[in-house]
């Protein structure tokens, strides 16, 4: 590997494991997905994270190999198992995670070698479950301390989230993406807003967020971006399910917006990229990047 391929455009910092769905079991957790799909689409990602040391960690280094995905800062719990989470589905699309708790990747430690890492690294990608364990969230912490551009994924998993930490994570960020129950649940903290776009204002102005990013599933989404709202109203598909494709969404955002696109036209491809991933089984599915050109021609 040369010098130019060591150096990683995104860094992704979390959990990865396995969601045990009613009858498959398949690859997951928000950075590991947004990871996948940054790859895909011909970025050199970085994933930050830790397995246990038994079969469910051996497969899914064997996925990240066979998807020339770098393990580079993959770490090894010999005591705790690879993380899994039970996915129930629910109505109207929505889908309930049972999330076991302890797993690896709870502990991760910090590392000397983050510290060249993120400093070639254009942004900095991480959620709120990360932050239920003391170690993990103290590594986050200190990895925050170092990132250029700050992109959190806020992904609320009730009981794993305190109201504290989040407004902590919500204070020094460039990119906040959230779903409509998240906006709705964060903002309620401080008043009854009327409508989603005075909401998005209101935590633009008290955590200084520039850009803030909200998916509301078949709806479409928004984007909040330097003081002016974008809108679009998201593409139709033949509904597979919804997991891993709000990750898939954030992936196609930061593609678009790594290589200079206008927030809207950075909108359009992360929702063809959000609704293709819902026309699949699972997060991490195989596909051509062409389907999503098809989606947005359609």
């Amino acid at each position: 590997m040369d010098a130019k391929e060591n150096v990683y455009d995104v860094v992704c910092y979390g959990e990865i494991l396995w969601d045990v769905l009613p009858e498959d079991i398949v690859p997951g957790g928000a950075p590991m997905n947004i990871t996948y799909h940054l790859k895909k689409l011909g970025l050199n990602p970085a994933l930050i994270t830790k397995i246990g040391h038994d079969d469910d960690g051996k497969r899914l280094i064997h996925l990240m190999e066979r998807n020339e995905i770098p393990i580079d800062f993959f770490q090894m719990d010999f005591e705790l198992d690879t993380g899994r989470v039970n996915a129930i589905a629910g109505e109207n699309n929505e889908v309930y995670y049972d999330i076991r708790k302890p797993v690896a990747w709870d502990n991760i430690a910090w590392s000397d070698a983050f510290e060249e890492l993120l400093a070639n690294a254009k942004y900095f990608v991480f959620g709120s479950l990360i932050t239920r364990n003391n170690e993990s969230r103290n590594t986050l912490y200190e990895l925050l301390k170092l990132a250029k551009y700050k992109v959190l994924d806020i992904n609320l998993r009730s009981p794993h989230y305190t109201r504290k930490i989040i407004e902590k994570l919500m204070s020094d960020v460039d990119l906040l993406k959230l779903n409509l129950g998240e906006l709705e649940l964060v903002t309620g903290w401080f008043s009854d807003y009327k409508n989603e776009n005075e909401r998005i204002k209101m935590l633009q102005e008290k955590f200084r967020i520039p850009n803030i990013v909200l998916t509301k599933g078949e709806a479409g989404s928004i984007f909040y971006s330097d003081g002016k709202f974008y809108a679009h109203p998201g593409f139709k598909v033949e509904l597979e399910d919804t997991i891993g494709s709000g990750d898939a969404f954030l992936a196609g955002l930061i593609s678009k917006l790594s290589k200079g696109a206008s927030p809207s036209d950075a909108l359009e491809f992360a929702s063809a990229m959000g609704a293709l991933i819902a026309s699949y089984t699972g997060s991490c599915p195989e596909y051509d990047i062409g389907e999503i050109q098809n989606i947005i021609k359609k």
